[in-house]
């Protein structure tokens, strides 16, 4: 039986086990931690201890995408992570950027990202803009459904661009699907999909649960400040990974690795005895 991918230029994931994004805004106004690595030293600092701690990649972001969040060009995002992507790189850290900007994807893999995390979709100018470089591409949907259903929403959407990067020449083993928690969702459409992921995952590509510190995990909490969203946050992934997600983002890595390590096991224990 084969093995499925997620295919990162010159790196690949066996989707045997639970893989951990680690986060990291190099923003002044991200929601959970703006302004705190700034500093290139700072940066490297934080992403060192977060690869120490179990993360598999470094998800680096320099544009908060926050709930009422208004975009800066790309020249000042691209000012942003130019300072902080050589030393990552040069450190040996597998690096994912986190832009919509074709301008800025292009320019982060020529710095030795490995990764594109689009939140607005991956459209057809950012497939083009990344096609020849091998590099994983991170689809998010990016908004409700619009008064339909949210499952058949996003299936959709992911059918779409699927079939628009097989055009612009990247195969599935490329492709990573995300939901888009938070993104333009109720609270009872981003529960379904989380607790609902085998309804939305394509066969043949990874899929990603981001639902670290996250509107929703505070409202069905209490709205408990940002950092103290912890316990909601490792169930909602939990929940996802067991489900079938194959990489969480998260801010808490060391206790996100933990619980993806549980949540891998009780998956092989299932699938072991499921005809018992």
């Amino acid at each position: 039986m084969s093995v499925s991918l997620f295919c990162a230029r010159d790196r690949a994931f066996p989707l045997t086990r639970t893989y951990v994004m680690g986060i990291l805004n190099v923003t002044p106004d991200s929601f959970s931690d703006g302004g705190d690595y700034l500093d290139p030293e700072a940066a490297l600092a934080h992403a060192l201890e977060m690869a120490a701690l179990g993360a598999d990649i470094i998800d680096v972001g320099g544009q908060s995408t926050r709930p009422g969040y208004e975009a800066v060009p790309w020249e000042e995002e691209w000012a942003r992570l130019k300072p902080v992507l050589p030393g990552l790189a040069a450190a040996g850290l597998t690096l994912s950027v986190d832009t919509f900007y074709p301008q800025v994807a292009q320019k982060a893999l020529e710095a030795g990202a490995r990764i594109i995390n689009d939140v607005s979709g991956f459209g057809d100018e950012m497939l083009r803009a990344v096609a020849g470089s091998g590099c994983g591409c991170v689809v998010m949907h990016p908004r409700g459904s619009g008064g339909g259903g949210i499952l058949e929403e996003v299936r959709a959407f992911f059918l779409e661009r699927r079939e628009a990067a097989a055009k612009a020449g990247i195969g599935p083993e490329r492709l990573c699907f995300d939901p888009g928690i938070g993104f333009g969702k109720t609270v009872e459409e981003n529960l379904l999909l989380m607790a609902q992921v085998g309804r939305t995952k394509l066969e043949g590509s990874a899929y990603l649960m981001a639902a670290s510190r996250k509107r929703v995990t505070g409202a069905v909490c209490e709205n408990p400040p940002f950092r103290e969203r912890l316990a909601a946050t490792l169930a909602a992934h939990t929940a996802a990974v067991l489900g079938g997600a194959d990489l969480v983002r998260v801010h808490d890595v060391k206790e996100a690795a933990q619980a993806a390590k549980m949540a891998d096991a009780l998956k092989e224990v299932k699938n072991t005895h499921q005809s018992f």
